[in-house]
């Protein structure tokens, strides 16, 4: 097994920061040593296969995102990146393990829909993966199943309050799916929107000729996700399930859930970077068919509300607790441009998977969160409100050595590059995207190296790992319980 040394680095935890040096025997860290230590010999540099320089540098656990969407069907067509490409740009963005959601669709049973999942999966993924369990069609034979969705490594399902006629449970069957998720431990996953009453705002809209990419925003108006978000919490609080809304968007979604945390309920939330930084005003209402880069649902806020800004705010007082990124790729041409002249038919989703390290860390540069609060939000709370503490999120002796070489002195430009004269150079991102909805942001930071259990899969700004190299991870129990 090779031994890996990484000298000189700021290991940064979720707790602290402390000049360290990180030993690595194979797949696993074996030590974290104080620089100069004799512990393991006067001179350990020289009896390892490898030594990383990371001087200068923070060293922390690779990122967990714990939402994507990869090869998910969606609106007549399929997210464009495979579980082979959008690992790999995962990979190039410092992201170690991914969290995908296997679909049950209407009329198929959960196990099966949960085997076409590790089909898709199985020898194409650049870095670690798991899944949760959409319920798409929740019956007695779905609860039944749910049973044993835990000895299958999958400890949580998602349910929908959006999307009638394709994913939509209704407050019956969550009920029902709710305490089955009291009764296993099973983390219950929502997403949060009073789906009905949207039908009937886009009919509406588009009766009245509004097709354009801007009415998606309108449609699902805040007040149908804050009246989901707080129908779900009554539902869990009835139940006594634990209870973890996707996504969230809206500012009010956010004071329900504070609400309900403040009292002493498992309620947690996530935000995504889209809606830290986009908005309805200038990226929604972009000229033209262009907003339909930044269709995606829930929807992106108005900035004049102030829901950006809030929901940094929330990330800083853990009102939500970590980012993801609801990885949901389409391409412009031949996905995108299948709702031209019908906002409702725009496939929703966003490719983000590459960029969510260096969005939140320029977000600390620009004082809106801790480096601490950074590591925490991107790694660590993932790992163990999914399950995963311990061999993922953290370094430590024993946990896997998935670890990321950050260097707060690079810099990292985001999309598609232009020449002097404004004509693009190529793409720079690595997602299997025709654009990227992060076009011209740049960063004041670069991931340097990547590890995956401990073997190099991102240096020289060179990808150097494989199909394959990623292993499929069983999940426990959430750790972030109260």
């Amino acid at each position: 097994m090779t031994t890996t040394l990484i000298t000189g680095g700021t290991v940064v935890t979720a707790t602290g920061r402390s000049r360290a040096d990180v030993l690595i025997d194979g797949e696993t860290i074996a030590a974290v040593l104080a620089p100069g230590s004799l512990l393991l010999g006067a001179d350990l540099a020289s009896g390892v296969d490898r030594v990383i320089d990371a001087t200068g540098k923070y060293v922390i656990p690779g990122g967990i995102d714990a939402h994507t969407h990869m090869q998910l069907p969606f609106g007549g067509t399929a997210a464009s990146d495979t579980f082979e490409t959008g690992t790999r740009a995962a990979a190039w963005g410092g992201t170690t393990t991914i969290i995908d959601f296997a679909v049950q669709s209407y009329g198929q049973r959960v196990f099966d829909g949960l085997a076409a999942w590790h089909e898709k999966a199985a020898g194409n993924c650049a870095i670690d993966y798991g899944f949760h369990q959409i319920i798409g069609d929740l019956n007695a034979d779905s609860l039944q199943a749910m049973d044993g969705l835990l000895a299958e490594g999958v400890s949580s399902f998602k349910l929908f309050m959006a999307y009638p006629g394709v994913f939509y449970s209704d407050d019956a069957q969550i009920l029902k799916a709710m305490q089955k998720s009291a009764e296993t431990g099973l983390m219950t996953m929502m997403h949060a929107e009073n789906g009905p009453a949207i039908d009937v705002l886009v009919g509406q809209l588009l009766a009245e000729g509004k097709t354009d990419p801007y009415y998606h925003g309108v449609a699902r108006a805040w007040q149908l996700e804050e009246e989901a978000t707080h129908r779900a919490i009554m539902l869990a609080n009835l139940t006594g399930a634990p209870l973890y809304v996707v996504h969230v968007s809206a500012k009010q979604a956010v004071a329900q859930l504070a609400a309900a945390r403040d009292n002493g309920q498992n309620v947690f939330g996530e935000t995504c970077p889209q809606y830290l930084y986009l908005s309805l005003e200038e990226n929604l209402g972009a000229p033209g068919f262009e907003g339909a880069k930044w269709v995606c649902s829930t929807p992106l806020r108005s900035r004049a509300e102030g829901h950006q800004e809030h929901l940094w705010q929330s990330l800083r007082t853990n009102d939500l607790q970590l980012v993801s990124t609801d990885h949901c790729p389409f391409c412009m041409k031949g996905q995108k441009d299948l709702g031209l002249g019908d906002f409702s038919k725009i496939p929703n989703g966003i490719g983000s998977v590459e960029h969510r390290l260096d969005l939140l860390y320029q977000g600390v540069v620009t004082g809106r969160i801790s480096l601490e609060r950074w590591v925490e939000i991107t790694s660590t709370t993932p790992a163990r409100m999914f399950g995963l503490y311990g061999k993922k999120g953290v370094i430590q002796p024993g946990a896997d050595a998935d670890i990321v070489v950050y260097d707060p002195n690079g810099h990292t430009s985001i999309g598609y590059g232009t020449d002097e004269f404004g004509e693009p150079t190529g793409r720079s991102h690595h997602m299997n995207m025709d654009h990227s909805a992060w076009e011209g942001y740049e960063i004041d930071g670069h991931v340097d190296i990547v590890l995956s259990r401990g073997k190099v899969v991102i240096a020289e700004n060179s990808y150097l790992g494989a199909k394959g190299d990623g292993r499929f991870v069983k999940r426990g129990l959430s750790q972030y319980l109260i």
